[in-house]
């Protein structure tokens, strides 16, 4: 039987149905981004074709996969837990490229390959001070985001995202239940 249409394609269902076929392995430590956090992400983003995406801490895998089957021209994928890493590589589509490293070494290593990204998603674990961290990081390798690239960090409610520390970034925020979806993006001249 089909489904009907509806504008809402993706289903926490979808997501674990997903993960179980592919094999993922989620780790009790791990939280992965909710369904509905998940949907809002890509709805907000629009289409990826022919764009460059980056998701920092990937921990299942589950973002950067779901940018593979939106037709993301490159997808990359840093994961520090080797565990992780290894479950990631074993379950991933064919144009996802995974790191096992440190965010706070990736992206120097990024900007000093040239590499830029449309949109960068970084989904930290929560309650570990990345709200004042990443933002910190991320300013100081913002040569690996693209001219129009927006950077798309999700935290807990409970943990505030600190600015770029310049007047030349915007920032947005979007709140999803206990979840924040923060957008940061350059602003135009």
């Amino acid at each position: 039987m089909q489904r009907p249409f509806t504008l809402c394609t993706i289903s926490a269902w979808d997501i674990i149905l997903s993960m179980i076929k592919l094999g993922v392995v989620v780790i009790r430590e791990m939280r992965p981004t909710m369904g509905k956090v998940m949907l809002a992400l890509f709805n907000i983003l629009g289409p990826l074709n022919g764009k460059y995406f980056l998701d920092l801490f990937a921990g299942s895998g589950q973002i950067a996969f779901a940018a593979a089957r939106r037709n993301a021209a490159l997808v990359f994928c840093v994961e520090s837990d080797r565990r992780r890493y290894e479950a990631i590589v074993k379950a991933a589509p064919l144009g996802v490229k995974c790191f096992c490293m440190d965010v706070r070494r990736a992206i120097p290593k990024f900007a000093k390959n040239g590499e830029k990204f449309d949109i960068i998603f970084a989904d930290p674990p929560y309650g570990l001070g990345w709200g004042e961290e990443f933002p910190r990081v991320m300013a100081a390798g913002s040569a690996i985001l693209a001219e129009d690239g927006v950077v798309v960090f999700e935290h807990s409610a409970d943990e505030e995202a600190k600015d770029f520390g310049s007047s030349d970034w915007f920032m947005e925020d979007r709140f999803y239940g206990d979840t924040v979806l923060t957008f940061y993006r350059r602003r135009r001249a």
